[in-house]
């Protein structure tokens, strides 16, 4: 499973916040949701967040092993 837990530390550690996305950054209130949701996005949108964090894709995603998997 893919968690965007670490996007929203990072948001706060950078000092960005949701409405910055959407309003300087053109960012759709609907792929916010989806990153809310842990609904998936796109590459151009982990690209564009890492772009405008300044930061890893690790700082935006993380993988935790499904225990259905195992």
């Amino acid at each position: 499973m893919i968690s965007y837990r670490p996007l929203w530390d990072t948001m706060k550690a950078k000092g960005v916040s949701t409405y910055q996305l959407i309003y300087k950054h053109g960012f759709s209130r609907g792929t916010l949701d989806s990153l809310k949701q842990g609904r998936n996005i796109t590459l151009r949108t982990l690209n564009d967040l890492c772009s405008i964090l300044d930061c890893r894709v690790e700082d935006i995603i993380e993988y935790i092993p499904d225990s259905s998997c195992q």
